[in-house]
C-alpha cells in the first residue's frame, strides 16, 4: 500500500554546521520536505546591526522518510548521519514536532536553549500557540516555555504570557518521571549509560521504540 511522505516518521538528521539551509535545499530538490527550524538573531557587523536566520538547531534538520530507504538522505552532500543509537535510526517523537513546527508559524521570539528536566510543565490555553505543552522557566522577569527535542537533547525557548498557560504537573513530578524515563530509555538496550551533559548529544537507545514525551 502506497503511504504519502506525511505518514512516515520524524528523523533528526546531523549535518555540516552553517550548512543547514543548502542542505535542506537539496533535500527539497530530490522530493522530500525538511523541516528547517530556524530564528531571527541580531548581529554586530562593523557598521551596522543586522537581522539574520539562525538554525534553531544548529547542525540538525528534521525530515520525514521511509526509513527502509534511507539512503538518498544519507549520499545528499553534506548529511553526515541520520540520529539514533547505532546504526538504527530513532524516530523524533510527533508531538515535539508539531510543538515546534506551531512556534515557526506563531513568529514568536525564539532562541536555542540548553536542554532541561526541571520546572513545572504548562500547556497553553490561548493564542497561536495553544495546546502546546513546554515547561516554564523565567529570564529576566519575562516568562517563556521550553521545547524540547528529546533526542537530541536540545531545547528552544519561547516567549509567553504566563496567563496563556495552566499547570499541568509540578517540577518535582516532572523531574521523577523524566528521570524514570530517561533511565529507561538507556537501559532498555541491556546497558546502563550515564546520563548526558548538557550540550552534548546522547541519543536515547532502547529496545522498544519507546521515547520520552516532550519534557
Amino acid at each position: 500500500m502506497f503511504l504519502s511522505r506525511e505518514s512516515y516518521p520524524w528523523f533528526a538528521v546531523q549535518v555540516r554546521t552553517l550548512h543547514e539551509g543548502p542542505i535542506a535545499a537539496l533535500l527539497r530538490a530530490k522530493g522530500y520536505e525538511p523541516f528547517h527550524a530556524t530564528c531571527k538573531c541580531r548581529r554586530q557587523w562593523s557598521d551596522r546591526i543586522k537581522v539574520v536566520d539562525q538554525p534553531l538547531f544548529p547542525g540538525y534538520l528534521f525530515c520525514q522518510f521511509d526509513v527502509q530507504k534511507r539512503l538518498a538522505i544519507l549520499m545528499t552532500p553534506g548529511v553526515i548521519r541520520i540520529v539514533g543509537c547505532g546504526k538504527s535510526p530513532v524516530s523524533v517523537v510527533d508531538s515535539e514536532i508539531e510543538a515546534l513546527q506551531a512556534i515557526v508559524r506563531a513568529g514568536l521570539p525564539t532562541q536555542p536553549w540548553a536542554f532541561l528536566n526541571i520546572g513545572d510543565r504548562v500547556r497553553v490555553n490561548h493564542g497561536a500557540l495553544r495546546g502546546v505543552e513546554g515547561i516554564l522557566i523565567q529570564v529576566k522577569s519575562r516568562h517563556r516555555i521550553i521545547l524540547s527535542v528529546t533526542l537530541l537533547q536540545r531545547s528552544v525557548a519561547v516567549e509567553i504570557d504566563s496567563a496563556q498557560v495552566s499547570l499541568l504537573q509540578r517540577a518535582q513530578q516532572a523531574s521523577i518521571l523524566s528521570n524514570s524515563a530517561t533511565r529507561n530509555s538507556y537501559t532498555g538496550s541491556g546497558f546502563t549509560a550515564r546520563a548526558p551533559r548538557e550540550g552534548f548529544l546522547t541519543p536515547a537507545c532502547s529496545a522498544a521504540k519507546v521515547l520520552p514525551r516532550l519534557n
